[in-house]
């Protein structure tokens, strides 16, 4: 009798261990979540555990379906906010097999399906992601832009860029505000300024709240043949002393400063919420992107981002607090781009209580992104490409700043010594600080 109750014992301690093994071995989905972009939707799953899935795709009608293994839900799918123009609902399915959950996305088209699964990354957990791009309207609009005719004089072209957005919220405040949603708007402002400026126009990587590859963001700037592609950030720190707008171009090397190194970091986080699946993909871009960039150390386009950038940060001194009163350097994906000036502007510290209340003010807002279309219109009134409208209209005048000779002055605008000093009729070398000086043309 006392080896059957041991034995008793021993099973019930054996199943007791087996139960809560089995239970946490079962996922579960928790939420779904569906951003639409202009051309491409991203659905992404909520999950406890990593997925295990597989999937297929159906037509006649299309649907894409997604079997998760080992899971179960307890949503309604049929409440899910969906804004896409891809996807028209969400829905399970009859299940294959036991212990499979069945989803089925029905869709309005046939597209792409891209899927990946991603790790907890704080604010999210495990995640599947699923990315439907509709390649046709792509192509047809891509065909649409080639039959254009070309103008004789262009305008000179601005690609605007809000940092972050849909599943990536950037940095959060200390009152809840995501940097995603200040710096959308702080974006369309600085984008109806320059569409406002005769010879200027502005195209932007992202109109409204969903995710854009950050690699994306800059052929999106080359598919316009944009001339200079900004984009604006409100920058974290882990503590919320800093303060104070910055001014970054690209760097080779590794951020030099604590603050840089931390922005850095932030940027691999954003790649991760954003959904890291097509950046891995993409790989074998790198090595050759690394080749181009080490090509391109003493490059035009890095000289004129740094002029911007400078340009840039003396109007934003007029309106806010500076963190660095020169332009700062890391390397981040979106300024990567070897043929486009590239800048990025961090207008602030969301991680700054006072910070974060001013950057959700609109006078403020407005007051930043006049200080970033005075910096660039500045900028290109001296510096207008060839063949745009600036170019030909455009009188270029330089205001004589603190160690400026006549010899620098001539080294940035291409121009000699001698004509700068027949057009301005100058007796002499010597300039003064604030003088005002026509610029030749080249």
């Amino acid at each position: 009798m006392q080896i059957a109750n041991t034995m008793l014992r021993s099973g019930i301690l054996l199943l007791c261990c087996l139960i809560p093994l089995t239970a946490f071995g079962a996922n579960k989905l928790n939420g779904v979540r569906i951003w639409a972009a202009p051309e491409s939707t991203r659905v992404v799953f909520d999950l406890r555990n990593k997925p295990d899935y597989s999937h297929f795709s159906l037509t006649s009608p299309y649907r894409l379906v997604v079997d998760l293994k080992n899971a179960s839900t307890g949503l309604k799918l049929s409440k899910i906010a969906n804004n896409s123009k891809l996807v028209k609902r969400v829905r399970i399915s009859k299940p294959p097999a036991k212990g499979v959950l069945r989803i089925v996305l029905d869709l309005t088209k046939p597209v792409k399906a891209n899927l990946f699964s991603l790790p907890p990354t704080a604010p999210y957990g495990n995640r599947l992601v699923v990315d439907l791009d509709d390649n046709l309207a792509t192509k047809a609009s891509a065909k649409k832009n080639a039959v254009k005719p070309k103008q004789s004089l262009r305008d000179i072209v601005v690609a605007i860029d809000a940092g972050h957005g849909g599943e990536d919220p950037g940095s959060i405040g200390p009152k809840g505000t995501y940097e995603k949603k200040v710096v959308l708007e702080i974006a369309n402002r600085v984008a109806k300024k320059i569409d406002a400026t005769p010879g200027l126009r502005a195209m932007r990587t992202r109109k409204g709240d969903y995710s854009v590859n950050l690699h994306k963001r800059s052929e999106l700037a080359r598919d316009s043949k944009a001339d200079l592609l900004i984009s604006i950030h409100a920058d974290a720190f882990t503590s919320p002393g800093p303060n104070g707008a910055s001014v970054w171009v690209l760097s080779m090397r590794r951020a030099n400063s604590e603050i840089g190194r931390w922005l850095e970091q932030k940027e691999k986080h954003s790649e991760l919420l954003g959904g890291a699946g097509e950046i891995i993909q993409n790989a074998d871009n790198e090595q050759y992107l690394a080749m181009t960039l080490l090509d391109m150390s003493m490059d035009r386009s890095m000289a004129v981002s740094h002029s911007i950038a400078s340009e840039v940060l003396g109007d934003l001194a007029k309106v806010t607090k500076l963190h660095k009163h020169q332009p700062e350097s890391a390397s981040f994906a979106v300024l990567k781009s070897p043929d486009i000036p590239s800048i990025l502007v961090e207008t602030g510290f969301i991680s700054n209580p006072k910070e974060e209340q001013k950057l959700l003010n609109w006078r403020h807002q407005e007051k930043l992104a006049k200080a970033i279309h005075k910096g660039v219109l500045s900028y290109f009134k001296a510096n207008p490409p060839e063949g745009t409208l600036m170019a030909k209209t455009g009188v270029i005048k330089h205001k004589v700043k603190r160690g400026e000779s006549l010899s620098v002055i001539a080294h940035r605008y291409q121009v000699s010594v001698a004509s700068i000093k027949k057009t301005n009729k100058l007796k002499s070398d010597v300039l003064r600080i604030g003088q005002k000086l026509v610029i030749p043309r080249a």
